[in-house]
């Protein structure tokens, strides 16, 4: 049986879904001979630890009754330096301006020899290349599924399934907020503003939708498949992004009169990195509704792989999470 420390630095909607998928999965992981003790939490205000392994249950409560996980102040930063452990599950809030503490939280975990799992997309989006440089130097792993498509496999689908292809193009709807305005401004032929209304009603959409709505999340998630993926050196500065705040319900209309739908599309290939709105012809693979995301990958041998998934959720973005751990300490 392996032991491996862990800590969840970040204990909002991803952190504690990571909680409950690693109790959920508990019995499965021991089975592949993985014990998973999580030895520290933090929030934005409190942490805390416990080196025989925390009790995740205990602390979902907590955090749930009380809006703490303990009573320490010790911050995510201070625990990855200074509480000896061999995992960071890093999932505070993405920043894309700065990176935000997710970005110091990484520099320190690599120069203390500590893996990396994360969710948090600014620090890729803005240093992805420093990060992998760092994390190779100090022989660490460094693996963020969940920062691409969420439950929707793609780094680990080009890593794994598709090795030997090279990966020549990727487009699809990054952002699942986005899809589902536009798919029920078409389904009610009503507007950007009341769909919207609607997505906040139902939690699908953040109280400040800027990030999904005017495309920064898609721009971000492609910047960091641009620099997987294709070993570019793109930061979200790079990317050409439209969002979908200005589509009309008279645009919808004509383009379903025509056999169209309207996505916002990212596109990634060596010699461009776009999101914006497109027409999609109805029945193409990339035209899927409600909250699913989805990829198209062109490839030189396998041709064209498309998958589909749901790009947001806690537990949804635990599981990719949770296939990166399983990932870093089965090979």
């Amino acid at each position: 049986m392996k032991t491996i420390k862990a800590s969840i630095i970040g204990f909002g909607s991803v952190g504690q879904g990571v909680a409950k998928v690693l109790l959920r999965k508990n019995e499965e992981l021991r089975s592949m001979g993985l014990d998973i003790k999580v030895v520290a939490v933090a929030d934005s205000k409190t942490s805390v630890v416990n080196m025989n392994g925390l009790d995740l249950a205990h602390v979902l409560e907590r955090k749930v009754s009380e809006g703490i996980v303990g009573d320490a102040n010790t911050t995510g930063h201070d625990i990855i330096r200074d509480v000896d452990h061999d995992l960071v599950i890093e999932t505070t809030p993405t920043n894309i301006n700065t990176g935000g503490v997710g970005l110091q939280n990484m520099i320190m975990a690599f120069n203390k020899k500590r893996h990396v799992v994360t969710s948090n997309k600014g620090p890729l989006a803005l240093k992805y290349n420093e990060l992998s440089a760092l994390a190779s130097k100090c022989g660490c792993a460094f693996r963020f599924e969940a920062t691409a498509g969420g439950a929707m496999p793609l780094l680990n689908l080009v890593r794994d399934t598709l090795a030997g292809n090279e990966v020549i193009s990727i487009e699809g709807i990054f952002n699942g907020t986005c899809n589902y305005i536009l798919t029920r401004m078409m389904e009610e032929h009503a507007t950007y503003e009341l769909m919207l209304a609607e997505a906040q009603e139902l939690g699908i959409a953040e109280k400040d939708p800027t990030y999904d709505v005017e495309g920064i999340d898609s721009a971000c998630k492609l910047v960091i498949l641009a620099n997987a993926i294709f070993g570019m050196n793109v930061a979200y500065e790079d990317v050409h992004v439209t969002g979908i705040s200005r589509i009309t319900p008279e645009a919808l209309m004509l383009a379903e009169t025509n056999g169209y739908v309207v996505k916002l599309i990212g596109e990634v290939n060596r010699q461009r990195i776009q999101v914006a709105p497109r027409l999609v012809p109805k029945g193409h693979p990339l035209a899927v509704g409600g909250t699913l995301n989805v990829a198209s990958l062109q490839t030189d041998l396998a041709g064209p792989v498309t998958v589909v998934g749901r790009g947001a959720g806690s537990v949804e973005t635990a599981s990719a999470i949770l296939s990166d751990i399983i990932s870093i300490y089965m090979n």
